[in-house]
């Protein structure tokens, strides 16, 4: 991961990715006006709205900053490839530079750990993208059970 001057890294767990999109967890008020400042154009958002520390009236307070907005809810307990597949689509169809978060960027990791490896990703790269962060598959946390069967072939 490569940062740049002017990122705002103390975001929780931020990370800009070698194919430009930055990744953070949950996000305060004052961030839709940093991250239009260094050029994101797009936001996705992969939280759930009412987790307590969801950001409030997030789609509002990016579009006054003229940036677009997508969210995709994915429950933590119940990931699935279909919520992968949304965030493939919807990154194949926004102008960049786009931001991507969750709350932890967990949720945020893994998917691009998946679309990595479909991209021919090499499993080592794609795997230390996102251990970077987390790593689900070696957790005895319960709660990574889910994202282990996800993250499985």
């Amino acid at each position: 991961m490569t940062e740049r001057a002017g990122d705002p890294s103390d975001l929780r767990n931020w990370q800009r990715r070698s194919d430009g999109v930055t990744t953070s967890g949950r996000l305060e008020p004052g961030d839709p006006a940093r991250l239009a400042a260094i050029g994101v154009r797009h936001v996705v958002n992969l939280a759930l709205a009412d987790h307590p520390e969801a950001l409030p009236e997030e789609e509002a307070a990016f579009a006054t900053q003229g940036i677009g907005y997508t969210h995709i809810p994915v429950p933590f307990d119940a990931p699935t490839r279909d919520h992968v597949a949304a965030l493939r689509k919807t990154l194949d169809e926004v102008d960049g530079p786009v931001h991507v978060h969750c709350i932890m960027n967990w949720r945020v990791t893994a998917f691009f750990y998946l679309l990595d490896r479909e991209a021919g990703v090499p499993e080592e790269v794609a795997l230390a993208r996102m251990t970077a962060v987390w790593n689900p598959l070696a957790s005895d946390d319960p709660r990574a059970g889910p994202w282990k069967a996800l993250l499985s072939p």
